[in-house]
C-alpha cells in the first residue's frame, strides 16, 4: 500500500531523446523489411505459400498479443483507479498504442491465405453439415466486418486513452482522468471481446470442427502476462539510459506480483480447458489436444506446461527477486515462453506429421518483430512524456511501498 506520510517534490519532465536508441532504429527497420520481404517471397512462390502463411500468422498474432496486453494493463489502471503504476503507465500506453499497427499485419493473410489457412473458406452450402451450422459466424463478410471492428475499436480505445493522457501533461485537468477512468472500465470488457472473437477466428478456425468455450480467456491470459513481461523490460531499458527516476524498485515488485498472478492464472485456464475436454472426451473437442500431444509435438506441449508455469512459479514466489535484475530474466522467460504457446497453437495445425522448422518462421518473426519495433522506436515512444507529469496520482505513485 502507498506511504502518504510525507511530502515529495514533483520530479522533472523526461522526454526520449531517439538519438539514445543509437542505430536500433535503423537496424530495427532493415531486419523488418528484409522479413517481410523474404515472407512475402514465400507468400508468392506456390511451393512455399502454405508454410509462409502458416509462419506469419504466428508470429502476427504473437505481436497482437504483446499489444492487447499492454491495453489491458492500461484500461485496467484506469479501471481501477491505480495509484501504483502511475509511473510505469505511459509504457503501457506506448505498448497499446501500436495495437492498430499489428493488426495491420493481418491483411496479407486475409487478402492473399485464407483459403490455405481456413479450410471453412472455400467451402459452399452443403459440402459440411457442421460448417452450414456455423455459416452464420463463418462467412467471408462477417469476417471482414469483425477484423474492421477490431482495429477501429481496439484503435480508438488504445489513442483515446493515450490522446487524454498527455493531453493531460500539458493542461492537468482533472476531467482527463474522469473520461479515462470510463474508458477503462468500458475497454476491459472491448479488449476482452476483441481478443476472444479474433483467437476463434485466426487460431481456433484453423480447424472449424474444433472449439473451446475456454479459448478466448486462455489467449487473454498470456496476452495479460507477456504484455506485463515486456513493460517490465521496456521499463528497465528505459532506466538503463538515465530515464524513469521516477522508477524504483517497488514499481518491479508489484509489476512482479502481477507477473505472478498471471503466470498461475495462465496455468489454471489452461489446466481447466484440457481437463474439461479430457473428461468429456467428446471427438470435437480432443481433436485440438490429440494432435499436439501425438508425434514429436508432444514435447514441445510438455515443455510448454513445464517451462510456462512450473520453472517460473517458484522463481517468482520470492520478493528478492522481483526487485533485483532476476526479474529481468524472468520476463525475457515469459516472452520466448508466448512464443512457444503460439508456435504449438498454430503449427501442428500445418504440420500434423511433427515438427517441421522452417526459416519462414524465422523470416515472418524478424520481419513483424522489426517493423513493430521501429515504429515504436520512432513513432511512439518519443512523442509524449515518459511518464504521466500531472496525473493527480503522480505523488502517491513515488511513495509506493509493498
Amino acid at each position: 500500500m502507498s506511504d502518504h506520510s510525507h511530502e515529495i517534490t514533483p520530479p522533472a519532465v523526461e522526454t526520449y531523446d531517439i538519438k539514445r536508441a543509437g542505430n536500433a532504429p535503423k537496424i530495427l527497420l532493415w531486419v523488418g523489411i528484409a522479413g517481410i520481404v523474404l515472407s512475402v517471397i514465400g507468400l508468392c512462390y506456390q511451393p512455399w505459400h502454405v508454410q509462409a502463411a502458416y509462419s506469419w500468422l504466428f508470429a502476427a498474432f504473437y505481436f497482437f498479443s504483446l499489444c492487447v496486453g499492454g491495453l489491458f494493463w492500461t484500461c485496467l489502471h484506469h479501471a481501477t483507479d491505480s495509484e501504483w503504476s502511475v509511473t510505469v503507465r505511459r509504457q503501457m500506453e506506448n505498448i497499446a498504442k501500436v495495437t492498430p499497427v499489428s493488426l495491420l499485419f493481418f491483411l496479407p493473410l486475409l487478402l492473399f491465405c485464407a483459403n490455405d489457412l481456413w479450410k471453412w473458406w472455400n467451402l459452399h452450402p452443403g459440402e459440411d453439415p457442421l460448417l452450414d451450422g456455423k455459416s452464420g459466424y463463418l462467412n467471408h463478410t462477417f469476417f471482414w466486418v469483425r477484423w474492421i471492428v477490431y482495429f477501429v475499436l481496439l484503435g480508438w480505445i488504445s489513442y483515446s486513452l493515450w490522446k487524454r493522457s498527455t493531453d493531460q501533461d500539458k493542461d492537468g485537468a482533472a476531467r482527463h482522468t474522469l473520461i479515462m477512468r470510463k474508458l477503462g472500465v468500458g475497454g476491459i470488457p472491448a479488449m476482452g471481446l476483441c481478443i476472444t472473437f479474433s483467437a476463434a477466428d485466426y487460431l481456433m478456425g484453423l480447424d472449424y470442427h474444433w472449439f473451446s468455450t475456454m479459448w478466448g480467456v486462455y489467449l487473454f491470459a498470456g496476452a495479460a502476462g507477456s504484455g506485463m513481461a515486456l513493460t517490465v523490460l521496456i521499463v528497465n531499458w528505459l532506466k538503463n539510459q538515465g530515464y524513469l527516476k521516477v522508477v524504483n524498485d517497488e514499481h518491479f515488485h508489484t509489476m512482479g506480483k502481477f507477473l505472478l498472478a498471471f503466470t498461475i492464472f495462465w496455468a489454471y485456464i489452461g489446466f481447466d480447458q484440457y481437463m474439461l475436454i479430457w473428461y468429456a472426451n467428446i471427438p470435437e473437442e480432443t481433436a485440438y489436444f490429440r494432435l499436439r500431444n501425438t508425434e514429436t509435438w508432444w514435447y514441445f506441449s510438455q515443455a510448454l506446461v513445464v517451462c510456462r508455469f512450473f520453472l517460473p512459479f517458484p522463481v517468482l514466489l520470492f520478493q528478492f527477486i522481483k526487485k533485483n535484475t532476476i526479474i529481468l530474466w524472468v520476463s525475457w522467460w515469459i516472452l520466448a515462453m508466448q512464443i512457444l504457446d503460439m508456435y504449438v497453437i498454430v503449427l501442428p495445425a500445418l504440420h500434423r506429421e511433427g515438427f517441421h522448422p522452417s526459416l519462414f518462421d524465422l523470416f515472418s518473426f524478424v520481419g513483424i518483430g522489426g517493423i513493430l519495433g521501429w515504429v515504436f522506436l520512432t513513432k511512439v515512444i518519443g512523442k509524449s512524456y515518459l511518464y504521466p507529469t500531472r496525473d493527480p496520482r503522480l505523488l502517491l505513485s513515488l511513495k509506493l511501498s509493498n
